[in-house]
C-alpha cells in the first residue's frame, strides 16, 4: 500500500504535536499516564505511516524485526529488576545510538548526493558512535564489570580534543569536496568510538545519573540528525525533542551535584581533594542502634522523613517502607519523602521505586522545598542515601564533592542511617554523618531492618 507523501506530512505532523502534548503531560504526575499514551500514540502513527512509505519494500523484514524486538523487550520487561534500570537505560541508549550510526553508515555507502546528507551523516556516525561506545562504558561500570571509579592518563583532554578536531575535520572535508572518502569514514568511525570511551571513563560512579542523562541526549541528537539523512521529518522532530530534553535534564542535573555542563560534556574529572582517613571521622564516635530502639523513639516523633537512596533499591526495602510509613500515620505522625535529585543511579529512580509501591507523590518532597524544614523535623530515617547526605559537600572546601547541594537530613532532631556498613558511597568518601551526636546507625540489610522496626512499633 502507497500514500501521498502530503499525507505522510500531516499524519507526522500529527505524531509531533502528539509528542510534544505527551511532554507537557509527563511534566505533572497527574497527567503522567496521560502524557505517556499520548506520546506513544504519537509514536504508533509515526511507525505506522512509515511502514506505508512508498520506499518500504520488504514487510517480511519488518515483521521479524518486530517479533524479535517484542521478545527480547518482553524478556527484559520481566527479568530486569527495578535496581538494574540505571544499566538497563544506559545499554538501550547505546543501542538508539548505535541504531542511528548504522542507518547514516548505510546511507552513506548507498550515496549521499547532497551538502546537507553528506553533513548529516558525517554528523550521525560521529555521534551516534559516541553513544554507542560511551554508553555501554557507562554500563560496565554501572554493572561493575570495571572499576566505577574514575580513571584517565595524563593529556587524555588533549588527545578528546585532537580525536574531536580530527573527525569534524574529516565530515566538513568531504562535505566541502562533496567526494566521499571511505579512509576518512572509517577514520571518523574510530575516532568517534575512542572518544565515546575516554569521555565516560573519566566520570566516576557519583556523576553517572548525569552521564546518563547526557548520552540520552545525544542519542536524540543522533536520532535527528539521521531524518536529516533519509530525509525523515518524525525522526527529525523526535530525535531533537530528545536531544533537547535530554540537555535540559543534564543542565538540571549538574546543577544539582554543583559540576560544570563543560567538564560533563569533555569528560573533565572533578578536582580530587586531601583524601580522609575513615577511621578518623568514625573511631570512637559510631552508636549502633537496634529496631527496638528506633521503634521507640519513632513512637514520639510528631514528624518524619524518610530519605530514600540506592540502598533502598538494593534492598527492595520500597514496599517495607511503605508499611513503616502507613503505622507510623496511623498513629498520627506525619511522614514525608526526601527526594534528591540525583539520589539512585539515574534521575527520577527513588520517585519510580516509591511510585512502585504506592506512595502517594505529593509525600514527595524535592530537596529544595524539603531541606528548610529538617530543623522541625523529629527523626530522618536515611536509607542507603550516602553522598547526598554527606555534610563534606557544604563544609569542607577540599572535598571532591564540596558545593554538590546535599539534603541536609544532620540537623533533624534525630538521625537514623539504615545500612549494611559504614562504606562509602559512589563517590568514596565517608560520611561524618555517621558520627554526628544526634545520628543511630541501623546496621542491616535495609528492609529486613525496616521490617523489624515496623514489627516493633505496632507492638509498642
Amino acid at each position: 500500500m502507497q500514500i501521498a507523501q502530503n499525507w505522510i506530512d500531516i499524519a507526522y505532523l500529527i505524531a509531533a504535536s502528539l509528542f510534544i502534548l505527551g511532554i507537557k503531560g509527563l511534566a505533572k504526575p497527574k497527567t503522567a499516564v496521560r502524557g505517556n499514551l499520548l506520546a506513544a500514540s504519537g509514536m504508533g502513527i509515526a511507525a505506522v505511516v512509515t511502514l506505508l512509505h512508498h520506499s518500504i519494500v520488504s514487510y517480511e523484514v519488518i515483521v521479524a524485526g518486530l517479533i524479535i524486538g517484542a521478545v527480547i523487550g518482553a524478556i527484559l520487561a520481566i527479568k530486569v529488576q527495578m535496581t538494574s534500570m540505571p544499566q538497563l537505560i544506559a545499554m538501550l541508549n547505546g543501542f538508539g545510538g548505535g541504531a542511528s550510526f548504522a542507518l547514516a553508515a548505510a546511507e552513506y555507502f548507498k550515496g549521499v548526493d547532497t551538502t546537507v546528507a553528506m553533513a548529516a551523516s558525517g554528523a550521525a556516525v560521529l555521534i551516534g558512535a559516541v553513544t554507542f561506545t560511551g554508553s555501554f562504558v557507562a554500563f560496565a561500570k554501572l554493572q561493575e564489570l570495571i572499576d566505577g571509579q574514575p580513571k584517565g592518563f595524563p593529556g587524555m583532554k588533549l588527545v578528546n580534543l585532537i580525536l574531536l578536531v580530527g573527525a569534524v575535520g574529516a565530515i566538513g572535508y568531504m562535505t566541502v569536496t562533496g567526494q566521499p572518502n571511505d579512509t576518512l569514514f572509517w577514520g571518523v568511525v574510530v575516532a568517534a568510538a575512542l572518544l565515546g570511551v575516554m569521555l565516560v571513563m573519566p566520570i566516576g560512579g557519583a556523576d553517572m545519573p548525569v552521564v546518563i542523562a547526557l548520552l540520552n541526549s545525544y542519542s536524540g541528537l543522533a536520532a535527528s540528525a539521521a531524518g536529516f539523512v533519509m530525509g525523515n521529518s518524525a525522526l527529525i522532530i523526535t530525535g531533537s525533542l530528545v536531544g533537547a530534553s535530554g540537555l535540559i535534564l543534564t543542565q538540571i542535573m549538574c546543577k544539582a551535584m554543583n559540576r560544570s555542563l563543560t567538564n560533563v560534556l569533555f569528560g573533565v574529572m572533578a578536582e580530587a581533594g586531601e583524601a580522609m582517613d575513615a577511621d578518623e571521622v568514625y573511631q570512637g564516635k559510631i552508636k549502633s542502634s537496634s529496631p527496638d530502639e528506633v521503634a521507640m523513639i519513632l513512637e514520639t516523633a510528631q514528624r518524619v522523613v524518610i530519605v530514600p537512596g540506592f540502598g533502598l533499591a538494593m534492598a527492595q526495602a520500597q514496599h517495607a517502607v511503605r508499611d513503616l510509613a502507613d503505622a507510623l500515620e496511623a498513629r498520627g505522625t506525619t511522614v514525608e519523602y526526601a527526594i534528591h535529585p540525583v539520589a539512585g543511579r539515574m534521575p527520577g529512580h527513588m520517585n519510580v521505586l516509591l511510585a512502585e509501591a504506592e506512595v502517594s507523590y505529593d509525600k514527595l518532597k524535592d530537596m529544595d522545598t524539603i531541606n528548610p524544614t529538617f530543623e522541625q523535623t523529629d527523626v530522618a530515617i536515611v536509607i542507603g542515601a550516602n553522598d547526598v547526605t554527606n555534610p563534606l559537600a557544604r563544609e569542607d572546601k577540599g572535598s571532591p564533592i564540596y558545593g554538590m547541594p546535599i539534603l541536609n537530613v544532620d540537623k533533624a532532631r534525630t538521625v537514623v542511617v539504615v545500612k549494611r556498613s559504614l562504606s562509602p558511597g559512589f563517590a568514596g568518601l565517608p560520611n561524618p554523618l555517621f558520627a554526628k551526636d544526634n545520628t543511630l546507625m541501623l546496621f542491616g540489610d535495609g528492609k529486613q531492618a525496616i521490617i523489624d522496626t515496623t514489627a516493633a512499633l505496632k507492638e509498642g
